[in-house]
């Protein structure tokens, strides 16, 4: 058995005893694929323990992908556990109470754990593999920032996206406007944040947002379609994913500017936005518990 046999024997030994609480893991040997679903808990958004877990994925595939030099991944797909919700966002909780202390550092703290991923995740660890978001419910805020990162986005139709957090005075502040912008132009993109509305993924996918428009339980499917076309013609695909790496860069300084900017900005809500800002955790609390209910 040679080497890159055993290490992905180790891998899959390793992913089938997770060692994560709020990420699930595999490894799709024949197509060379990192599966990462999450769950965060106690509502499916990005609390502090879903983000290190992410990064601490992120750094085993890195190295994984140093020792085989390069032959482990093709491809990391972002995909969720929790039925009808790629994930929520933000932890709202966490930010009321912060703002609530007038926290700056562990706003800040928070936000930069978020660009750290994001970016790893939109400059494909630094590795010749292809980033891809699966969405096949609803991702709102911060979710549908973490998808937008991905090299390319698929989405079933009927999956819900928007940007909300205008609804309490303040602004996607972990990528939205830079990764908006470079796929659909800085104006549309500022009209999209300040609209606060949800999209379906059929009004996105016209707009150039979504890359690829799966029929509802057919995005799986959907992925290795595309993974099997890309393959197909590797070396076009690849050059291709350079080129936009090159003419449509986002840089980590410049997601670092505008988080600063919105951990400035939440320190400013009033009590009113923070009512409003708990209201949405209700409700977030109370759909996960209805979806929870249904999948009895």
């Amino acid at each position: 058995m040679n080497a890159l046999a055993k290490m992905d024997d180790a891998a899959q030994l390793q992913q089938e005893q997770n060692q994560f609480s709020q990420l699930s893991t595999h490894y799709d040997k024949k197509y060379r694929t990192g599966w990462f679903r999450m769950h965060g808990e106690p509502r499916p958004c990005f609390t502090p323990t879903l983000l290190s877990e992410i990064a601490s994925y992120f750094s085993s595939v890195k190295q994984d992908m140093r020792l085989s030099q390069g032959q482990k991944y093709d491809y990391l797909v972002l995909a969720s556990d929790v039925d009808g919700i790629f994930n929520l966002g933000g932890d709202l909780g966490l930010f009321a109470n912060l703002i609530e202390q007038q926290d700056a550092d562990g706003l800040l703290a928070y936000a930069v754990s978020c660009i750290d991923v994001l970016y790893a995740n939109m400059s494909h660890l630094d590795s010749d593999l292809t980033t891809i978001a699966l969405v096949k419910g609803d991702a709102l805020g911060g979710g549908f920032e973490s998808a937008l990162s991905s090299n390319v986005l698929i989405a079933e139709k009927g999956a819900k996206l928007g940007l909300p957090e205008v609804l309490f005075n303040l602004f996607p502040g972990m990528g939205a406007f830079s990764l908006l912008s470079r796929k659909i132009g800085a104006s549309k993109a500022e009209k999209m944040i300040l609209a606060g509305k949800l999209y379906s993924a059929e009004e996105l996918y016209e707009m150039g947002v979504v890359d690829i428009l799966a029929e509802p339980g057919q995005g799986e499917w959907e992925v290795y379609r595309y993974i099997e076309k890309s393959n197909k013609n590797a070396n076009s695909h690849r050059a291709m994913r350079q080129v936009k790496d090159a003419c449509s860069a986002v840089s980590y300084d410049e997601l670092l500017t505008i988080t600063k900017i919105w951990a400035e900005s939440a320190l400013k809500l009033q009590p009113r936005d923070l009512r409003m800002m708990q209201r949405l955790v209700h409700r977030q609390s109370s759909k996960t518990d209805v979806l929870a209910s249904a999948n009895v």
